[in-house]
């Protein structure tokens, strides 16, 4: 059985690249195919053997201006050659869902997303004020045609995972289409607990960008004055920063030593937006910390409420005060929260992933 990987593209690492990591564990042998590919950028892959680009990585500063591309990508994936694989297995947030395969060819997309900006309005009007107003009338016409597009590519696919139950529901809203629940691999060895954790501060972790909502995290704890800790990186970093009272300490980029070190010694984990999956808590839950989290997204898969944190109910500075207060009335077992986010490990991901394309493999070439 000839295998192929397909992802939209490899110029950060996040989420998607970290499963793409795990399909590559699984399929050492198996080519990876994207549309544009920085290596600088992907060491934490651990060296791909071997990734096949489009005509769009010959285009100056492509790798690191992929947006701009957005609308050429939709014919990138579709030119392709996939033609000699019996199994396509695609990390798709954006476009490679869209692959052209025989029709012989058994196409499996693990979905992170329905693609955001097509389908998600505030997500693309977020996106929209990062260019210039003379070109919005543009982009929009653009993004009305990529919206037809995904639909029309996304019933390529034979068969879906979704990465939450949440985003089960997105791509049966969205694309009509069924699809089975993995959650994204987690690695658990990397985060344990310590003897005795300080627990002298709360902490949160992301991109400092509007959705994740640390403007609101500030201004709870502006308000309660507890001690917070904020790291990361992004637009929105000195918004947030004058925001601060000096209760709230931001640390902008931290590396996978500190970041053990605050998960471990932090008092809970703090989670206020709504994701498709969020890894975040559950790596926090690996070094037997609770996560105080928003009642939305993928956390309602990843969380029990009085056993692994807390949930509250809006994003409002009420709603998170109160939800804190509560926490700080509560116990909780770090061992307990350990074992459960080792459920979610990457090599319980990896079994799973194995495990369905046999089963989809075997009824569909047998």
């Amino acid at each position: 059985m000839k295998i192929a990987l397909v992802t939209d593209w490899l110029t950060n690492y996040g989420g998607a690249e970290s499963v793409i990591s795990a399909f590559h564990d699984l399929f050492p042998e198996a080519p990876v195919f994207t549309t544009l590919y920085n290596p600088k950028k992907m060491r934490e892959l651990g060296g791909l053997k071997d990734v096949r680009t489009t005509w769009l990585q010959k285009i100056p500063f492509a790798k690191s201006h992929h947006q701009w591309l957005l609308g050429q990508m939709p014919v990138a994936v579709e030119m392709m050659d996939l033609d000699e694989y019996d199994v396509v297995l695609s990390s798709c947030h954006s476009v490679s869902k869209g692959v052209i395969t025989k029709p012989s060819t058994l196409h499996i997309c693990y979905c992170h997303t329905p693609m955001r900006y097509a389908w998600e309005s505030w997500d693309f009007e977020t996106r929209l004020k990062k260019f210039p107003k003379f070109l919005h009338p543009l982009i929009r016409r653009q993004i009305k045609k990529i919206k037809e597009w995904d639909y029309c590519a996304a019933q390529r696919v034979d068969k879906y995972i979704a990465n939450s139950t949440h985003i089960a529901g997105k791509i049966k809203e969205h694309y009509g289409r069924d699809s089975a629940v993995i959650y994204p691999p987690v690695h658990t060895e990397k985060f344990k607990p310590v003897a005795h954790p300080s627990q002298d501060f709360y902490f949160s972790i992301g991109r400092l960008i509007p959705y994740k909502k640390f403007d609101l995290l500030v201004e709870t704890f502006n308000h309660l004055g507890l001690p917070l800790k904020i790291a990361g990186t992004g637009p929105d970093f000195e918004k947030i920063k004058k925001m601060a009272k000096p209760n709230v300490e931001i640390l902008g980029f931290v590396d996978d030593r500190q970041l053990a070190e605050l998960y471990a010694n932090c008092k809970a984990l703090l989670f206020p937006q709504v994701e498709d999956a969020g890894i975040v808590p559950l790596e926090a839950m690996a070094a037997g910390r609770p996560v105080i989290a928003l009642n939305r997204g993928g956390s309602l898969d990843t969380m029990i409420e009085g056993k692994t944190g807390v949930f509250f109910g809006e994003q409002t500075v009420k709603n998170l005060s109160d939800a804190v207060r509560r926490f700080e009335t509560m116990g909780f077992d770090p061992k307990a929260i350990r074992e459960h986010a080792k459920r979610f490990d990457v090599e319980i991901f990896k079994r799973k992933i194995r495990d369905f394309i046999e089963s989809q493999a075997s009824s569909c070439f047998s």
